[in-house]
């Protein structure tokens, strides 16, 4: 047979990255992760697997992010029963995240359950459960960089330093595809090098098809060293301070809030900003930074940078539910650092119920925002959201800090593809929203790469593979129209039509005004069963009104 790829994930979207590699006598997934952002998104993990999973002969893991691995659980109770393959650091994380994700959607769906069932809706079920994810780390089994590694009869995998994250790999496949070997390399998510917290990233030349992510493939970021990013830090907490309030810092659970944590410490001793507490307030990222202390050294600096992340007098770490409750009494100057770093999921929902209201509150986001997640409304200057059914006025500051990204900008994905070079086959521009995609394929073609061999492909999309470009099969119905995997959906535009109503309502000139607009939705909407307010009052629908109807 023909080999064949097809991209389940991250095509055309930078979360749920999973591709299916077909050989003859071998179907491999590199990656299995969880979608994030818009609702229409996420329904694709409650869906079935768009392949039979008891047929996948093993994983090939990047790294542990949950938009790379989460849905590894479900495809253990799908029928996957072979192994995963992963660093050492890799699968210590993911002990901590899968199940920490499995114990979440439990919560979050007992939640909605209790709603569901006063709206008589029927009940839904977690994706998986705590307990799942902690039987499916039995399949993990550990690879060292560098090392060939038999993954099937025919394809083998080498694994290499990606510096993105903590235990974090690019993958190298070699399969035996008739007179020549076929070479393939996964980038999977990879760094911008030069940290002091991770290696720079490595991989291969001379392949016949790369796979690399575009995340950042339309900007370039500012490149800071140590002691540039702390400054900026600085600045950001001495504005904070200067506002009068707390700081709530939302951030990736895994490497950012420890990589911020080190540098929030070295700040705050050096005198350069205020004194205050600092609370960690996620019981995932307090698992996971004993990961960091166990397997963070970076022989390239010939230190652990996180060693000094533990608690003391002025970092606190809170495991317990009643303890991140204790905070709803502080006052003043404290800084909170809670997950996630998308504003999707996790404790940092509940600070930002409470506080996004408030003037002298600073909220500092930390990294990449997804289309459709609370973090990117809020980066994009969103005056007024709806958390957990409740509709909240945005008067905190919004601030951005994104030097602390593990993704590489413009430049360096640039430069990391023509380090690949020669690449005989075709190169992949994957785990991009559609601009970044774009730009990364018009940098690609002015460094000198074809444009017939740059693809984008797209969700469920299949090409065959061979000595020359790939070449795009016809397959099945994607499971959601393509462009809607990096767009706000109806779900959005109902929030947001919410939130104007009764911001139209609110500036209405009286109550008249009011029973009048809503008596034309009402009309309008085909409700006729809406009562005639005309009779009582001479309203007249206020001008704005028009916004909405």
């Amino acid at each position: 047979m023909t080999p064949s790829i097809t991209f389940h994930g991250a095509a055309g979207c930078v979360t749920g990255f999973c591709a299916e590699l077909r050989f003859e006598g071998a179907r491999i997934l590199v990656d299995c992760g969880m979608f994030q952002g818009s609702k229409t998104l996420k329904t694709l993990n409650y869906a079935d697997f768009p392949f039979d999973a008891a047929s996948i002969d093993a994983v090939l893991l990047t790294h542990a992010h949950i938009d790379h691995s989460g849905l590894l659980p479900k495809l253990m109770l799908a029928g996957f029963a072979g192994p995963i393959y992963s660093t050492e650091a890799t699968r210590d994380l993911c002990a901590v995240m899968l199940a920490d994700a499995g114990g979440i959607q439990e919560s979050e769906v007992r939640h909605l359950n209790r709603r569901n069932q006063q709206r008589g809706r029927p009940a839904i079920e977690p994706i998986y459960t705590e307990q799942d994810a902690r039987e499916v780390m039995g399949q993990f089994e550990t690879v060292k960089l560098g090392q060939t590694l038999e993954v099937a009869p025919g394809v083998s995998a080498i694994y290499w330093e990606a510096g993105h994250i903590l235990g974090a790999a690019s993958i190298e496949v070699n399969a035996a595809c008739g007179p020549e070997p076929m070479r393939l390399f996964f980038s999977g998510d990879f760094g911008p090098g030069g940290s002091e917290f991770i290696a720079d990233p490595q991989g291969p030349a001379g392949i016949d098809h790369l796979i690399i992510e575009s995340t950042y493939g339309d900007r370039q970021r500012i490149v800071a060293d140590a002691a540039t990013r702390r400054k900026m830090l600085a600045r950001e907490l001495q504005e904070a301070h200067a506002a009068g309030g707390p700081l709530l810092i939302p951030a990736f659970a895994v490497e950012r809030t420890q990589e911020l944590l080190a540098d929030l410490l070295i700040v705050m001793d050096s005198g350069e900003v205020p004194e205050g507490d600092i609370f960690l307030d996620s019981p995932m990222a307090i698992e996971a930074t004993e990961v960091f202390q166990n397997h963070g050294w970076n022989p390239a600096t010939g230190r652990n940078p996180f060693e000094r992340v533990r608690p003391s007098q002025r970092l606190r770490f809170l495991d317990k539910p009643h303890e991140s409750d204790g905070l709803d009494r502080l006052q003043g100057w404290h800084i909170i650092v809670a997950g996630s770093g998308m504003c999707n999921a996790g404790r940092i929902r509940k600070h930002l119920k409470r506080l996004l209201w408030r003037e002298e509150v600073t909220v500092l986001l930390s990294g990449f925002q997804a289309v459709g997640t609370l973090g990117r409304l809020l980066a994009e200057g969103t005056k007024r959201v709806t958390i957990q059914g409740e509709e909240i006025k945005v008067r905190a500051n919004i601030r951005m800090l994104d030097t602390y990204s593990g993704h590489a900008d413009a430049r360096a994905l640039e430069a990391y593809a023509l380090a690949r070079r020669p690449v005989t086959g075709s190169v992949f521009i994957a785990h991009g929203e559609p601009n970044a995609v774009e730009g990364l394929r018009e940098r690609l073609i002015l460094a000198g790469f074809p444009t017939d061999q740059l693809v984008a492909p797209r969700l469920d999309e299949t090409f065959s593979l061979g000595k020359g470009r790939a070449k795009a099969q016809k397959g099945e119905k994607p499971r959601i129209p393509p462009e809607a995997t990096a767009k706000l959906d109806w779900h959005n535009a109902r929030a947001q039509l919410l939130v104007k109503l009764s911001e139209v309502l609110e500036r209405a000139p009286d109550d008249a005004a009011r029973e009048a607009l809503i008596a034309q939705l009402r009309h309008d909407l085909g409700d006729d069963a809406a009562p005639d307010t005309s009779a009582r009052h001479e309203a007249v629908v206020p001008p704005n009104a028009q916004e909405i109807l």
